[in-house]
């Protein structure tokens, strides 16, 4: 009991979770998941599906989510630091457009909940990082969809440096905008 504890957001759903860590001079030990402890603090989804990722400095992923499967999803990073970001696309939300970021590293250890129908996305910010993540449906291929990673509506203040080369795909380069989204 009590394991958890849980930041609360400016948007309605999202959790930032610090899971309870126990050093000693070996190192240490935390339980990244465990259904009883989140569902105490409201997370009571299902996961299906399990991922990881590795990128370099300057990657900036996103902003991805899934049209007619959409996943909540609980996110880590493993080594390194993100600026991890999710964006309100929930239909009649009175936060819809909406963003918040969080760091996540490896020494902060803390997780990201972030539930269905919110655009995702992270850049980032050490020489390299992995990033793990649960998510409550399989991916399907065929049903991605996008938000321009600086879409001037959304107004995301990365913290990227003016000397940072950021690293987007082809196909992350070409989502559009939120009123794109929106007229669909």
């Amino acid at each position: 009991m009590g394991k958890l504890i849980v930041e609360k957001c400016k948007i309605e759903g999202l959790k930032v979770v610090q899971p309870q860590v126990f050093y000693d001079t070996r190192g240490y030990f935390m339980e990244t998941y465990n259904y009883n402890d989140f569902a105490e603090v409201g997370i009571k989804d299902i996961f299906v599906q399990d991922n990881q990722s590795k990128s370099k400095k300057g990657v900036l992923r996103g902003l991805h989510f899934q049209i007619n499967f959409p996943q909540a999803k609980l996110v880590r990073v493993v080594k390194g630091e993100v600026f991890d970001v999710a964006v309100d696309l929930r239909k009649g939300s009175k936060t819809f457009g909406e963003w918040y970021g969080v760091n996540l590293s490896e020494e902060n250890k803390k997780q990201f909940y972030i539930p269905q129908n919110f655009a995702h996305g992270f850049v980032v910010l050490s020489e390299e990082a992995e990033f793990a993540y649960k998510c409550t449906d399989f991916y399907h291929p065929n049903d991605e969809g996008g938000v321009a990673w600086n879409d001037p509506e959304i107004g995301i203040d990365w913290p990227i440096k003016d000397t940072m080369e950021l690293i987007i795909s082809e196909k992350d380069k070409l989502w559009k905008g939120i009123k794109e989204f929106v007229q669909k």
